[in-house]
């Protein structure tokens, strides 16, 4: 009776032992199959006598499984993640730099308007000067940055080659690995050896160890051929953008190139406009000398407004001391509360303050004293700046303010004086005005046309600031 249940158990055990084999013999089948689906990734390698030791041949135990061999660990997800992680910084700076560079090229642009409109006289022969010499400026500034683009650009496609070169010797080393497993695997199935491995182990426990490894070698290798593809495309994908890396680059550097050559015609330019204003030098000295009356009347006729001013406050304080009115300094401007708060908001926005007209503009007179190019006994100086701009172009209040007064002076046309406080803003050369003194007008309201000469095609408006009766510096307080 003992020998019959012992005999029972061991066919039991037999035909347990044949449905697990027929089970991992079904795993490997369909694992093969898989890989044979995508054998456009699989290479396989030239038969070689390998030292490699037959799974079957020894009596293994689970920790001996070919699993093992893939301690070498594909590159794809680091590599991928690398990459992304030095291009989205150099990507970010790339964007900045590709927008500096539009802008400085609009800037180029306005600035070759205002050129085309500006006749070749000599009298606003210094004005072309000053804007071909800022266009130079600008177009160097956009070398720079183009220059500073295609060495991001090499860099990046430095970085890609790389990355490509590691999936590459990870790719092959993976499909070598899996050449010799299929090569291994099939050979086994063949002869049958998996299930004579299986039934010669020396127990229960080891059998099963030795079913569970040849599961898992199946299951591997079902995933070492799907890794192969996804890496596969990736080396694809990451070739296909260093070819897009290196035509950006050809791009650049044919931007470049025009770029160059245009810099080279304005630099040329620009000494054919300074050697026209070295020979006209006498003309300029006399045009000059009548400027410098025109501004010493422009500027007694502000200075009489601000005493007049000056003067009916503190009469008014004076006279109905009940109002308040206090001056900031000594023998300034008496205010009223309000107009104190005025004054404060205004110094307040130092720096803020927006451009006194809308569109493109160069500032081709600064404050101070203006020294002419190759001409070093030639000066002039300057209460306020001079702001070209193209035809038809109208002025802009700063801020909030009071119109002080409305006057005309030879050589600066029609002027406005607004009043914020104890500070003091003049637009002049104006054509045409849409204001009327005494009233309130608020900031960016529109004050009136900028004159256009008709003998040289300049259209510019002249912008003073005062505190009290000092000028200042109008560049400053403008948000530019």
């Amino acid at each position: 009776m003992t020998m019959r249940r012992w005999a029972y158990a061991i066919r039991s055990y037999i035909v347990l032992l044949l449905f697990s084999f027929a089970t991992i013999t079904l795993s490997a089948q369909t694992g093969k199959s898989t890989s044979k689906s995508k054998q456009t990734t699989t290479q396989k390698a030239p038969a070689k006598k390998t030292t490699t030791k037959r799974a079957p041949a020894k009596k293994a135990t689970a920790k001996q499984a070919p699993a093992k061999k893939t301690t070498v660990k594909p590159k794809t997800t680091s590599g991928r993640s690398a990459s992304a992680s030095t291009s989205s910084p150099a990507s970010q700076s790339k964007q900045s730099l590709e927008q500096q560079r539009k802008s400085l090229l609009n800037e180029i642009e306005q600035t070759s308007k205002l050129l085309n409109e500006n006749k070749k006289s000599i009298s606003a022969v210094q004005s072309r000067l000053t804007l071909v010499a800022k266009q130079i400026d600008d177009r160097k500034q956009v070398l720079t940055i183009l220059g500073k683009e295609i060495d991001q650009t090499s860099s990046e496609i430095g970085t890609k080659e790389q990355v490509i070169n590691e999936l590459v010797q990870n790719l092959k080393l993976k499909k070598e690995h899996y050449a010799i497993s299929v090569r291994k695997m099939h050979k086994q199935q063949n002869n049958g050896e998996q299930l004579l491995w299986i039934l010669s182990a020396d127990h229960l426990s080891q059998s099963y160890r030795r079913m569970l490894y040849l599961r898992n070698y199946a299951e591997w290798r079902k995933n070492q051929a799907e890794e192969i593809q996804v890496q596969q495309a990736q080396v694809t994908a990451e070739k296909q953008m260093l070819e897009i890396k290196k035509r950006e680059k050809e791009g650049l550097a044919a931007i470049k190139r025009t770029e160059e050559a245009k810099l080279e015609q304005e630099e040329a330019t620009k000494k054919t406009e300074a050697a026209n204003l070295a020979k006209n030098a006498k003309k300029l000295e006399a045009q000059l000398k009548t400027k410098r009356q025109q501004a010493d009347a422009l500027n007694r006729k502000i200075e009489q407004i601000i005493a007049a001013e000056v003067a009916a406050a503190q009469k008014a304080a004076q006279a109905q001391p009940k109002t308040e009115r206090k001056a900031a300094t000594k023998g300034g401007f008496a205010m009223t509360k309000e107009e104190q708060t005025l004054s404060s908001n205004f110094a307040n926005n130092k720096g803020r303050l927006p451009f006194p007209l809308k569109g493109s503009y160069r500032i081709t007179e600064h404050f101070g004293v203006q020294q002419y190019e190759n001409l070093k006994n030639v000066q002039h100086n300057s209460n306020g700046i001079k702001i070209e701009t193209s035809k038809g172009n109208r002025a802009k209040a700063v801020f909030d303010g009071v119109v002080s007064g409305i006057f005309l002076v030879p050589g600066y046309q029609t002027s406005i004086i607004l009043r914020h406080g104890n500070y003091l803003t003049l637009y002049a050369n104006l054509e045409q005005v849409s204001v009327k003194k005494g009233d309130k007008v608020k900031t960016g309201q529109d004050l009136g046309s900028i004159y256009t000469d008709s003998a040289t095609g300049e259209t510019a408006l002249y912008f003073e600031l005062w505190k009290e009766q000092t000028k200042q510096n109008p560049e400053p307080w403008l948000n530019r």
